[in-house]
């Protein structure tokens, strides 16, 4: 009997020891998996308000370019006179493009023009005007006095006829302006300057805040006035594997524990940073925990049990059986949540992927909409004046309208659908022509052409409808990526249906570095810290089409660019 106890107790040491074990492992995968989840989110979130910060700076950057390079600026450094006129057109440009104000400052550092009508220091010696007056675009953030207020100075150079510098136009921008249009969002983001102060941030108590230790308050890029900086928000540092964790006490506003990430943003001297709460994560897996440790524990309760009744050895084998087969079932159920929960968040990655086209389709939906407002607006007039031909022309008009109008949005519809269903007839050219309308507003804002060849009649495959227009989307949209930088932009796209159906896509950018990689996961040719450079899409959209039956290939055209061929096998009924 006491050998008996003494095998039992250790049976339950061990089988105690086997459960932490497992718990802890699947603690460390589920939170791993969640992480990795959160961390892809969080990137994406802070490269679309990166982007979006330096989308706006952009247009002040080159409204200073523009500015300084009229010739009746340049005739107030020399010409008196004309100073009245230009404060005018320079006062009314300030107005339209919504800058706090423009300046007018010659080649010793002092204003001419003011379209605020301050007064301010001398600019002789400061790093933007010293760049200004080497030729060069000059860039500086700073807490100015005279605005009372956080500013962007943009110093662009006024050059003679001859070549020499006469002085420079600085536009100055009003940040709060600038950070207003995403403050208040639910992920906190904030950027960093050279001397590691918060100058930009939609959460306002980290403005002004600095991690450094540093007591520098004027540098290349930024400077601020004495006692105005303060020290960051209490937080705590820890890594686990490649993740930066934060314990943060710094109110209701900021996550207790989050994700600490950052993205370098060398056009505008900042660095953005930004802090996903993990909380969701820490839950995810700790659900998964718990799943694990009551499957253990019923495990466990059915060995000890079986070790204790060896003499009704049949029934109890009868009774585990069944709990097993319980027990399993629960755990399938589980393991389908767990699956819908993954596809959930792929989905919403995939949703937050139309989020960057939001302006461009909120454009192509307003134009109809105004336009269908003034046919509606003429055709009324002309039913009232005895016009009915010239009314139905107006009728005919909103109908063709509203039908664009359908299109856009079955387009949206269908690309944002989660689908599972089985593989399909489906029309390629139907499919093709979805994609470039859902591409629309991007390709007007940069200009590419677009040559459309090949078959116009249906060209049936086997494929799933969403997921193929996921794989030319990705295609499409990585072409353009590509001819960024590109003096010509066309995109080529052929639909053959020859021995089997063929997509061909060829952009005239600079061409695939490495064809051989170019499928393989994490691989990429985009920059670091843009806001698509994981390396993911061209290794999913390879898995598709192999689902689909087919294959893809990458390789540079003799011509120049690079052309990726989609071959799918034909449909089954035709």
């Amino acid at each position: 009997m006491p050998t008996f106890r003494l095998s039992r107790r250790l049976l339950g040491l061990g089988f105690a020891a086997v459960t932490a074990l497992a718990c802890l492992s699947v603690w460390n995968f589920g939170y791993g998996a969640a992480l990795e989840q959160l961390e892809k989110r969080g990137r994406a979130d802070l490269a679309l308000a990166a982007s979006r910060l330096n989308g706006e700076l952009q247009r002040y950057r080159s409204l200073a370019v523009v500015t300084a390079d009229r010739p009746e600026v340049a005739d107030v450094l020399v010409d008196a006179a004309a100073l009245k006129n230009v404060q005018v057109i320079l006062r009314e440009m300030a107005d339209k493009t919504g800058t706090l104000d423009v300046l007018v400052v010659d080649a010793q550092g002092r204003e001419i023009l003011s379209t605020a009508e301050t007064q301010g220091p001398a600019h002789a010696g400061r790093p933007y005007f010293e760049r200004a007056l080497d030729g060069a675009l000059g860039v500086y953030h700073l807490f100015d006095p005279r605005y009372d207020r956080r500013v962007f100075y943009y110093a662009a150079p006024i050059f003679d006829d001859g070549g020499p510098v006469l002085g420079a136009v600085i536009v100055v921008v009003d940040v709060q302006a600038v950070e207003s249009a995403w403050r208040g969002e639910e992920l906190a983001v904030f950027f960093t300057d050279e001397l590691e102060v918060v100058f930009i941030s939609n959460r306002s108590e980290l403005v002004y805040r600095t991690k450094g230790s540093d007591t520098r308050i004027v540098g290349q890029s930024a400077e601020y006035p004495a006692g105005l900086i303060g020290p960051f928000v209490r937080h705590k540092k820890e890594n686990w594997g490649d993740y930066t964790l934060w314990d943060i006490d710094g109110g209701r506003y900021l996550p207790d524990r989050a994700l600490h990430l950052t993205l370098p943003l060398p056009v505008i001297g900042l660095i953005g940073e930004a802090l996903p709460d993990i909380a969701p994560a820490r839950q995810l897996a700790a659900l998964q925990t718990i799943a694990t440790f009551a499957a253990m524990s019923v495990f466990g309760i059915a060995l000890f049990w079986v070790a204790e009744r060896r003499r009704v050895l049949a029934r109890l084998n009868e009774e585990l059986e069944r709990r097993v087969q319980a027990r399993t079932m629960e755990l399938q159920v589980a393991n389908k949540d767990l699956k819908q929960m993954q596809a959930d968040l792929v989905q919403a990655e995939k949703l937050s992927a139309l989020g960057h086209m939001s302006a461009g389709i909120s454009h192509e939906l307003n134009q109809p909409l105004m336009a269908i407002r003034s046919f509606a607006e003429n055709g009324q007039a002309f039913l009232l004046q005895g016009k009915s031909d010239v009314a139905g022309q107006n009728l005919g008009r909103i109908g063709q309208l509203a039908g664009r109008m359908d299109r856009i949005i079955r387009n949206l519809r269908a690309f944002a659908r989660n689908e599972s269903e089985p593989l399909r007839d489906v029309d390629l050219n139907v499919v093709l022509d979805d994609a470039i309308e859902m591409l629309q507003p991007r390709l007007k804002e940069e200009g590419i052409t677009v040559d459309r060849d090949g078959a116009i009649r249906p060209v049936l495959v086997q494929a799933g409808e969403v997921r193929l227009s996921q794989v030319i989307l990705n295609l499409m949209t990585n072409a353009l990526d590509a001819m960024e930088g590109s003096a010509k932009k066309r995109l080529e796209v052929t639909v053959s249906n020859e021995a089997t159906p063929q997509l061909a896509i060829r952009d005239t950018g600079p061409g695939i570095a490495e064809p051989d990689q170019i499928f393989d996961p994490f691989y990429t040719t985009k920059s670091v810290g843009s806001s698509e450079g994981m390396g993911l899409g061209l290794s999913i959209s390879y898995g598709l089409v192999q689902s689909f039956g087919g294959a893809i290939q990458g390789r540079n055209h003799p011509d120049g660019g690079a052309v990726f061929t989609v071959t799918l096998k034909p449909a089954e009924t035709l």
